[in-house]
């Protein structure tokens, strides 16, 4: 189980699943290094209704008052904060996920673009050779998107798909959530009973 993980947050469909991972990640007893794009501001307001200061004192209020309890787990940084120690390989996290992911930021990832926090700190992630893991949130996929995919997977990202099952009979949108989110843990070798897996029901 990893003991530090970056997560980073950014403007494609599906905060939903940033928070619960944070929230997962946090009760696990991980360290969480957040870093988010401004776009992904806009996209929390969008679809959870849910407000948090641009800058990353302010964030850092908003997300100690949203996920309490957790003493210094937490550490946020703003996407242009290049003293983060997440951009530098001098400082270790276990594993990078972010979640959601643009395309245009999987697209920087696949061609080693560093122009931004969020870029860096995934640039550094596959040269340390420390497991990265992209949950892309884009439908249908152009050819671009596929190259982009498959580079970034040969350079060794895990692309993961929110793409829920049904096997658990989810009963509400937070059910398909916990699906996707499920998956990601597994990734990261974080224990969690957020769904029943296949099979279980039968065993």
């Amino acid at each position: 189980m990893p003991e530090t993980v970056c997560l980073a947050l950014t403007g494609a469909s599906g905060i939903a699943y940033g928070f619960r991972l944070l929230d997962c990640l946090l009760d696990s007893g991980c360290r969480v290094r957040l870093v988010y794009s401004k776009n992904a501001l806009l996209v929390a307001r969008q679809e959870m209704r849910v407000n948090w200061p641009a800058d990353a004192e302010g964030a850092s209020e908003f997300f100690a008052r949203r996920f309490p309890g957790h003493g210094g787990a937490l550490h946020i940084y703003g996407n242009e904060d290049w003293s983060a120690p997440i951009a530098s390989g001098s400082s270790v996290s276990d594993a990078m996920v972010v979640c959601p992911c643009t395309m245009g930021t999987l697209a920087a990832i696949a061609q080693g673009l560093a122009e931004n926090l969020i870029e860096r700190a995934a640039d550094v992630t596959l040269k340390e050779r420390r497991k990265l893991i992209l949950v892309p949130r884009e439908t249908p996929l152009s050819m671009i998107h596929l190259e982009n995919m498959l580079r970034a997977s040969k350079a060794g990202a895990v692309i993961l798909p929110p793409c829920p099952g049904f096997y658990h009979h989810p009963e509400s949108a937070s059910d398909l959530v916990d699906f996707v989110v499920a998956r990601v843990l597994d990734q990261l070798g974080v224990p969690h009973s957020l769904i029943e897996r296949w099979g279980e029901s039968h065993a």
